[in-house]
């Protein structure tokens, strides 16, 4: 089901003018002409201009030295950082000010532009016309006086504070397509609910199939759905279904039409279960609106277990691109951290087909320092990508 791994196709003379700073400037002034600044950034006495902010902020998260805030303001007095990011030195007051003026539908704009030209795999015939998008959220921890964050009790006097990014990653182009950031107590399921779309398809785990409202409402809209269902959930079967051999061959157990919940009030549309063995014995249980005939138990299960994309996104934006480190505190200076990670991860992306690992990571980050030729990263990342595709030895 998922795409054979993309073949490298750059050239060296292709990363020889490669530049994600200045691309990323390229799709924001897209988005001012149709969306005009407001406010102190529209002020033409105003020095920090909001495309030299955003450009700073965005090399801080590429540039594998830089690591705070002062060493932002610090860098932004180098030549080559002035030629190539941000026009004048920065002062640590004017890059703090700034992330409480930035209007951040211009970078919600710029992430969705980006996630558009994102190129489209061959779809897979067997899942129809849905766009599927796996449904998730994540913690990242906030400091102790970032205390909009507090969400919970947490051990004595160690309470918790974190924000959680909401996000729905399309499984079949393994790209983020739409997100939300919150304090980390804001309900995740009262969030999705806010960006459902009419005609979408969406993935969910367990915490998501403990609304069973939430099945009638995503009909209503004429949304497709998988969502795992807790072991507990109450099943009430109106309709055995037969399995086929594909069926049986990926284990699934049984498939049935069925409503959900104990009191008929607070029942379930019909919906149609599907139950799985796992190889560890796991039994887990999947709900779809959609028919055999439109999607068969085994795709049911081979689907729901591509879910799993969100959470090494999620892994690859901590660990592989660095964001757990706040350049900005506020709930907005979060917001526009955070879609700023999604935004490299997306260019990422557009230049080389897929995120590239760790490996992949540090020879971008040598070549971008100027320690590797475009030749030598050309090169490593085609060794790179030929060990991937190749796999483990056996």
């Amino acid at each position: 089901m998922a795409p054979a791994a993309d073949q490298l196709s750059f050239s060296t003379a292709d990363l020889q003018n490669w530049r994600f700073v200045a691309q990323f400037q390229d799709e924001l002034k897209v988005v001012l002409r149709n969306r005009p600044l407001t406010g102190s950034f529209a002020d033409p006495e105003r020095l920090l201009g909001m495309i030299d902010y955003l450009s700073l902020f965005l090399f801080g998260l590429f540039n594998p030295c830089v690591r705070t805030m002062r060493g932002l303001c610090q860098a932004s007095r180098l030549e080559r950082v002035q030629q190539e990011v941000c026009q004048r030195p920065v002062s640590l007051g004017s890059f703090s000010e700034a992330q409480h003026l930035l209007d951040r539908p211009f970078l919600e704009q710029v992430f969705g532009r980006l996630s558009q030209a994102v190129p489209h795999h061959p779809q897979d015939a067997r899942l129809g016309q849905w766009e599927w998008l796996a449904r998730d959220g994540s913690l990242f921890a906030a400091l102790p006086r970032m205390e909009w964050a507090l969400y919970g009790a947490g051990a004595v006097g160690a309470p918790n504070r974190a924000v959680r990014l909401h996000l729905s990653l399309n499984i079949l182009e393994d790209k983020p397509q739409v997100a939300a950031l919150r304090p980390g107590k804001i309900c995740e399921r009262k969030v999705w609910r806010s960006q459902w779309q009419p005609g979408q398809a969406y993935v969910g785990d367990r915490y998501f199939g403990e609304d069973y409202k939430a099945f009638g409402e995503l009909q209503a809209l004429g949304c497709s759905h998988v969502i795992r269902l807790l072991d507990q959930a109450i099943v009430n079967v109106e309709e055995e279904l037969p399995l086929s051999a594909e069926d049986r061959a990926a284990h699934v157990e049984r498939q049935a039409w069925v409503t959900l919940g104990g009191q008929k009030r607070y029942r379930s549309v019909r919906v149609r279960l599907v139950w799985v063995r796992t190889r560890e014995g796991n039994l887990v249980i999947l709900a779809t609106n959609l028919s055999p005939e439109q999607l068969p138990a085994h795709l049911v299960w081979l689907l729901y277990k591509q879910r799993w994309k969100v959470e090494l996104f999620f892994r690859w934006i901590k660990c592989i691109l660095g964001c757990r480190h706040w350049l900005a505190e506020s709930p907005a200076g979060t917001a526009i951290q955070i879609y700023l990670a999604l935004i490299a991860a997306l260019l990422l992306q557009l230049a080389f087909g897929r995120r590239p690992n760790k490996r992949m990571m540090e020879l971008i980050q040598l070549h971008q320092m100027g320690i590797a030729t475009a030749q030598e990263l050309a090169e490593g990342l085609r060794r790179e990508q030929d060990r991937i595709t190749r796999g483990p030895k056996l």
